[in-house]
């Protein structure tokens, strides 16, 4: 304890800044355990498709062209990134199931 309170006296910016990064480091590690240890699961791999995901995440997720995904749902190149399946579904005003049916013939291609 004694070097600590001296560190404390001579030194104590450098020790705020050693703990700030040893908490850093500590955080990212704990998240990096946690999210290793839920992909580890089958489960969560290759899951449903889902109308809050985007076609650019099924792409990349299910390791598919983007084109081949945007042809699939009869996208054009106008369409947002960002715009969910939910949000496409409901502006063509057809089921979220009529919209992933399309997919389900790219999926199944290994």
């Amino acid at each position: 304890m004694n070097t600590l309170a001296r560190l404390w006296r001579t030194n104590r910016w450098a020790l705020i800044g050693f703990l700030l990064a040893a908490v850093a480091v500590l955080f990212f590690a704990v998240r990096m355990l946690v999210s290793t240890i839920y992909w580890a699961d089958p489960a969560h791999r290759n899951g449903p498709i889902e109308g809050w995901m985007t076609p650019g995440m099924v792409a990349r997720s299910r390791h598919l062209p983007p084109e081949a995904v945007a042809d699939a749902l009869g996208l054009d190149r106008g369409t947002s990134r960002r715009t969910t399946l939910a949000e496409i579904a409901a502006a063509r005003g057809v089921p979220l199931e009529a919209l992933i049916t399309p997919l389900l013939p790219l999926l199944a291609q290994p």
